[in-house]
């Protein structure tokens, strides 16, 4: 009996011990679910969001190029937008007022004659020709093509409509079945698509519905069989965006003449920043951030190798020493500000450098990653086993031999892991650059490292603040340029530690 009874509590603990291991690792598996779940979650609310920016709508024109707009001698200084939009608008004999034209208009983004400019300009012999030519489409019309703006529901008509004008209200119409009691099923803000024209419902009351003319208005009566014409729905109505009934029939028009190509939209990659949503592009963005991390890099990793070699093989163990050591540690924990700060009292107030210049950016940003690099640079060295350091000495290297010829090389994969993670930080950071004046509209591609920049987060920074809906997606497609540069580096860093990795 006695010994059963001291099994049982022994027993007791075992189960404890065992069922709370099972605890703790569910919880791991829960707090690692969860993250993974959130990382899912806001990777995929980004590509989402930012895939439409990588495409655009063109329309196929037919633009006469005529020699009364653009001069043979001067093809550049020729009057493109009005040729774009002539052509544009003789597509649709209906739009005849002052405000079909303005609505027309707006439909084509200002860079189509910028395209042209550049095609003619390109062949001069195209004078006098007419050309198919591409236009591209504006942020509203692309907007709504892409979906992004409102849904739109097509459905047949089913039954026998009856089309009566109006007296005395010019564009309105009286719309009934076969018989009064015959049910239309209509709902105001509908639109009513046949051949002749478009019809919207404005008012649904006792059994009667009335409508006003979009489209090329239907003759003084017209009867419409079922099947020739359609009920058409916007999920949004007219008021809550940015393209109007009218505009949106015009493009459905397009789409059913073949005229509307998507492609990829290669400017946005190529072009720099815009206030035009169409032709926004991140070029100047991305070469301001190369340049920046450029300088970056060219200071801190000399700078930062250097420091850690000395401080790990040959500076004394005293108290300046450790002072030292200290304060490379906090600075590496300080706010990026602070170094923004820093470098436009230093750099700017007193050097007087240019402002938003990716030189005094990398200045900023070698700041910020030299504690990173040093502390990563020392761990590295401090992994070389010691006796790599003491057979060089033991067949008679020098000291400085043994680090350099020896320790450093074997060290270097860990120092250009340490280098490249810190390097990636750096290219994600805004604040500092905040600071140096780096958040400018800039629409040049910069050429030099004193050239007036920004970089990739200043600009995600600049184009969420904007109220047009189109940069929304910019915004994300931005984002998703930065994240594939940040995987990549991060991508070279373990390549890096795999591919030179030492085993001791």
């Amino acid at each position: 009996n006695t010994g059963n009874s001291m099994t049982e509590p022994r027993s007791d603990l075992v189960r404890k011990r065992y069922a709370a291991e099972r605890r703790f690792r569910f919880y791991g598996a829960a707090a690692l679910a969860l993250t993974a779940l959130f990382l899912a979650f806001l990777l995929v609310d980004i590509v989402t969001k930012g895939i439409p920016a990588f495409t655009e709508h063109t329309v196929k024109l037919d633009v006469t190029i005529d020699p009364a707009e653009v001069d043979a001698t001067k093809p550049a200084a020729g009057n493109y937008d009005k040729l774009v939009k002539d052509a544009f608008r003789s597509l649709f004999a209906d739009a005849g007022s002052r405000a079909d034209r303005k609505a027309l208009g707006s439909l084509i983004s200002s860079g189509a004659a910028d395209d042209l400019r550049d095609i003619v300009t390109a062949d001069p012999s195209l004078i006098g020709r007419t050309v198919t030519f591409p236009a591209l489409l504006g942020d509203d019309a692309d907007l709504y093509l892409k979906g992004l703006q409102t849904a739109l529901a097509t459905a047949p008509g089913k039954t026998v409509l009856h089309i009566a004008p109006l007296e005395g209200q010019d564009g309105s119409y009286l719309l009934t079945g076969d018989t009064p009691e015959q049910p239309l099923g209509l709902a105001t803000g509908q639109v009513i698509r046949f051949k002749s024209g478009a019809l919207r419902v404005t008012k649904v009351e006792n059994g009667y519905v009335t409508a006003e003319a979009l489209l090329a208005p239907a003759p003084a009566q017209q009867t419409l069989d079922p099947g020739a014409w359609d009920l058409l729905t916007f999920a949004v109505p007219e008021a809550n965006r940015r393209i109007s009934d009218r505009q949106a029939l015009w493009l459905e028009q397009l789409k059913s003449e073949g005229r509307i190509e998507t492609s990829f939209a290669w400017r946005f990659l190529t072009s720099g920043d815009s206030r035009e949503p169409e032709l926004a592009g991140i070029r100047g963005a991305l070469i301001g951030s190369l340049l920046t991390v450029a300088v970056a890099l060219a200071l801190a990793l000399p700078l930062g190798i250097a420091a850690a070699v000395y401080l790990e093989q040959f500076a004394p163990k005293n108290r300046w020493t450790d002072v030292i050591e200290v304060n490379i540690n906090n600075l590496a924990a300080v706010p990026s500000i602070i170094f923004g700060l820093l470098g436009l009292a230093v750099f700017l107030n007193f050097f007087g450098l240019p402002r938003s210049a990716p030189v005094v950016g990398g200045l900023v940003l070698a700041l910020l990653v030299l504690p990173t690099i040093i502390i990563a640079s020392r761990a590295a060295l401090k992994a070389v086993p010691p006796s790599i350091a003491e057979a060089a000495l033991g067949v008679g290297a020098s000291h400085q031999q043994a680090v350099f010829h020896h320790v450093l090389p074997l060290a270097l994969p860990g120092i250009m892991t340490g280098t490249i993670l810190g390097l990636a930080r750096a290219f994600g950071e805004t604040a500092p650059l905040l600071m140096i004046g780096m958040v400018a509209f800039i629409a040049d591609i910069p050429h030099g490292f004193t050239s007036a920049a920004t970089v990739l987060p200043v600009q995600v920074f600049l184009w969420s603040d904007l109220p047009e809906v189109a940069f929304k997606s910019k915004t994300a497609a931005a984002i998703i340029v930065l994240l594939v540069v940040l995987f990549t580096l991060n991508a070279a860093a373990i390549w890096l530690r795999k591919r030179f990795e030492r085993r001791w």
